[in-house]
């Protein structure tokens, strides 16, 4: 429908044969013209589709209220965010200044809109139109209160003298606000209980009521919740009345399979590998760095309750191809090519996104915990690698007295030369990545260095950020 074509007052609305319906209703309509057309439903979201996918669909199509239960960065506010997609492009309402809600044009909510449309002929009563994407709100829950999603007695109207028992002495809320859309609160065991139950009265009666206002407003809203299993388990921290009115709980996870990490991890980075210094990323590092983030959810260090974040990778993959880069353009060389040493950046990425086991009997600092994922990181990798390949001989000629120094900010030729005096051993770490580029032969060789390291097979020495391997 063009701009030039859109009712613009009720009558014309009328005529247009346009059809008021609810909110889940729309979305229940659009959901399945859109499945029938085989149109791809969650862009963008990846390893899901046997899984949490289903339950999203069924919990729409019954047109529930949902709460994404999982941990953090899997995907539970971009899924929610999604779900606008299954609404009208835009909506009418009445177009009333000074209005905060919506109001639907067949059935307003408030005195003010139900009285335009008694007192006007329904040629002189304006329509406007409310973009899809206007149609969405969030919130996070930690510091939010009743006033802010609910409503609250305005005090500037009550000072300019309108009675508190009238409806324009109310300060609506952003789920008021909503009405007609889609509101999602973030972390729900954080949220006040109060507010809670605030929520629960328009879970259960789908009504608002504002300091025991006598008016009920009949929202009209799909409300959608995000929290952590360990908290939103945790005995207190939501109401049962609350709990038992969301319609559906979709359980998330953390991706199956490592390839559906590295898929991901590249989608989510949003960084170009191309450009005035392209990067070629050897698959190892790209497997070496998702092996980071399951272990970090396997490790014994790690409080597994918290949980670690998807966004770990993400922010380590940032940084191993931010400092190819850089050495690249310092070094003059082309393409940028990630080796293990780039991987001593991960620290400053890595903190954070994980909190340590403080009850078990380790006395570790963060920085030895990520130093001990990492190791038992490159060493799966690694041991994948040899069962393919083959490095023992390589290990054998460190017994000679050879040592090989690497780093992040040294030159890939420094490598070629240093492995001048063994180059029949060496051509199988060529084997892991075929490629002639000394970059990325640079990469190989580093890789082979730390798991044979980490296999207890040679020792490591550090100095002023260079490494050095002997036996």
């Amino acid at each position: 429908m063009s701009i030039a074509t859109k009712p613009r007052t009720l009558s014309e609305l009328r005529k247009n044969d346009w059809t008021s319906r609810t909110v889940k209703q729309e979305i229940h309509d659009n959901f399945l013209r859109m499945l029938q057309a085989g149109e791809e439903l969650f862009p963008g979201i990846i390893g899901y589709d046997d899984t949490v996918i289903p339950e999203v669909n069924i919990a729409l199509l019954a047109k529930h209220d949902m709460l994404f239960l999982g941990e953090k960065g899997q995907a539970k506010s971009r899924l929610m965010r999604l779900l606008v997609r299954f609404l009208d492009d835009e909506l009418p309402y009445l177009d009333i200044p000074g209005c905060p809600v919506h109001e639907d044009p067949y059935r307003p909510i408030t005195a003010e809109g139900r009285r335009l449309v008694d007192e006007r002929s329904e040629d002189q009563i304006p329509i406007a139109w409310w973009p899809r994407a206007d149609r969405y709100a969030e919130r996070l829950s930690p510091g939010t209160k009743f006033a802010d999603i609910i409503g609250e007695i305005d005090p500037a109207k009550l000072a300019a003298g309108t009675s508190m028992s009238a409806e324009e002495a109310l300060h609506f809320g952003l789920i008021p606000r909503m009405h007609r859309g889609i509101f999602a609160m973030n972390e729900l065991p954080e949220l006040d209980e109060l507010v809670q139950v605030g929520l629960f009265n328009i879970l259960e009666e789908r009504d608002v009521q504002i300091r025991g206002y006598p008016i009920r407003f009949d929202i009209d809203v799909l409300i959608l919740f995000s929290a952590n299993p360990a908290t939103y388990n945790r005995s207190g921290k939501v109401i049962p009345q609350l709990k038992d009115r969301i319609g559906t709980i979709v359980q998330t996870h953390y991706p199956r399979t490592r390839e559906l990490g590295i898929e991901i991890t590249r989608q989510e980075a949003g960084i170009s590998l191309n450009g005035e210094w392209p990067v070629v990323v050897p698959p190892f590092m790209n497997e070496i760095v998702e092996q980071m983030s399951i272990c970090a959810r396997k490790s014994k260090y790690v409080d597994q309750q918290s949980g670690v974040s998807a966004r770990i990778s993400i922010a380590n993959y940032r940084t191993m191809i931010a400092s190819a880069r850089q050495r690249a353009v310092r070094l003059g060389e082309n393409p940028a090519v990630p080796r293990i040493t780039d991987l001593a950046h991960c620290h400053a990425s890595s903190m954070g996104k994980m909190e340590l086991d403080m009850m078990g009997s380790h006395q570790m600092s963060e920085r030895q915990v990520l130093d001990a994922i990492q190791a038992e990181a490159i060493k799966t990798v690694f041991d994948e690698y040899v069962d393919k390949h083959g490095f023992g001989e390589i290990a054998e000629i460190f017994g000679q007295g050879v040592k090989i120094e690497v780093g992040d900010m040294l030159p890939s030729n420094h490598y070629a030369e240093r492995l001048k005096r063994v180059p029949p051993v060496w051509t199988k770490a060529f084997e892991v990545n075929p490629a002639q580029d000394a970059a990325v032969r640079a990469s190989c060789v580093e890789f082979v260095l730390a798991g044979l390291y980490v296999t207890d097979r040679i020792s490591r020495s550090q100095h002023h950020g260079r490494v050095t391997y002997e036996t």
